[in-house]
């Protein structure tokens, strides 16, 4: 009787091996069968990614946080100098600027990914692609771009769960904030010598609206505004962008103390704010805590 017991106990334990055998086989099967891909990035371009990527270099600062947030961290092996967030990011390899990239410092950390920025630059591009790495372009102008860009990342590097699950937590936050009963005129100041504005088709822009306000730069991109003109269109709330090293506070101290805005409604009523450059700059997850501030400001 003892010896049936055990002989059912080595064939239960048999099948259920096997079990466990054929069903880690079916997964890693389900799991490479994903690549190739195809993709097409925010150049346009169809790129084929052939195997799950395992050193990923970012050329730029947003799509370095879109990385790290989707848990690639330890995937990404370079980085650009401007890199700064989050922390770790400091400790990766250094490839150059935005569009002062060094190929032959890339190509030695031996990628196979390269998520580039609208500023890499065509020419970066090709040379990048003729060393045999696939280059994804990641060039969104508003808040719906950098969802997308992230869903993007996600499918490329095979972390489409992390992906989803960050998209709708933002998407939650976006639909949290409500436009106001009145809209205020806004101006966002980018620099202060020259003068500089953002328009349409900037993330600040974007911001604007979303928040429930009316953004009085008309014209297109970042764009130098004259002081008389921003006077004469009298916004209600002046944002500027603070964080650019020694000089970080000197646009909200110009705002703050020239004399000719002094009869402006947001210099009256004491509604000027700073907010960090990077919040507003970057296509990456932390838009959405610089649309909650701007919500905050604009409908307070």
């Amino acid at each position: 009787m003892k010896n049936k017991i055990f002989l059912v106990c080595i064939v239960s334990m048999v099948l259920v091996s096997g079990c466990i055998t054929e069903t880690i086989r079916t997964t890693e099967s389900e799991f490479s069968s994903k690549y190739p891909i195809t993709v097409t990035d925010d150049f346009g371009r169809n790129v084929t990614i052939t195997k799950e990527p395992e050193r990923i270099v970012s050329t730029a600062p947003s799509n370095t946080e879109i990385l790290f947030a989707l848990g690639l961290e330890n995937k990404t092996v370079g980085v650009t100098e401007y890199c700064n967030y989050p922390t770790g990011a400091l400790k990766k390899e250094k490839i150059g600027g935005f569009s002062t990239v060094n190929i032959e410092k890339i190509i030695s950390l031996k990628p196979d990914l390269v998520v580039a920025s609208g500023k890499t630059g065509n020419e970066n591009i090709g040379m990048l692609e003729n060393f045999g790495v696939s280059v994804v372009v990641l060039d969104p102008t508003n808040i719906e771009g950098i969802l997308k860009d992230i869903e993007l990342v996600g499918e490329i590097t095979g972390t489409n769960e992390n992906a989803s699950k960050l998209v709708a937590d933002m998407e939650e936050r976006i639909n949290a904030i409500k436009p106001p009963g009145e809209k205020l005129r806004v101006v966002y100041v980018v620099w202060h010598d020259p003068l500089m504005g953002a328009g349409k088709e900037t993330f600040a822009d974007d911001l604007i609206k979303k928040a429930g306000g009316i953004n009085i730069a008309n014209f297109t991109g970042y764009k130098v505004i004259s002081l008389e003109s921003v006077i004469s269109e009298n916004p209600d709330i002046i944002i500027t962008s603070v964080g650019h090293g020694d000089a970080k506070n000197m646009t909200y101290g110009f705002i703050l103390n020239e004399p000719g805005l002094r009869i402006v409604n947001a210099v009256k009523n004491g509604k000027i704010y700073g907010i960090d450059a990077d919040l507003t700059g970057r296509g990456a997850p932390r838009i959405v805590d610089a649309l909650e501030q701007f919500s905050e400001w604009i409908q307070g």
